[in-house]
This record gives structure tokens, sequence and C-alpha cells, in this order.
């Protein structure tokens, strides 16, 4: 059974967790941890993108 975990949070729990995340890192370092989040799946897909292609001959 493979259910994804946002598909069991409702919208108080994700509340929840925001108000969390708010708490323990601040409001400030919010954006620099969202842009190296952001930054890390951007090279993932770079990675998964340039894994698909076939290498030149």
């Amino acid at each position: 059974m493979n259910i994804p975990i946002l598909a069991l949070l409702g919208t108080s729990e994700m509340i929840v967790i925001a108000v969390v995340v708010v708490v323990l890192f601040g409001a400030r370092k919010i954006p620099e941890l969202m842009k190296g989040v952001g930054q890390g799946v951007r090279e993932f897909k770079k990675a998964a993108k340039d894994d698909h292609d076939p290498e030149p001959k």
C-alpha cells in the first residue's frame, strides 16, 4: 500500500506543521531553507534527466 504522506494530512495538520517550522527556524531562515530545497530538487531533476539521455558516441 503506497499512499503519499500529504494525502493523509488535513488542513489543520499542515497549519500546525507550518507553525512548528516557523518557531524552530524563525521567519528569516525559511526563505534560505526553501532556496536550498529548491536547488536540491533542481539538481536531482537534472541528474535524473542526464541519467536517461544516452551518451553521445
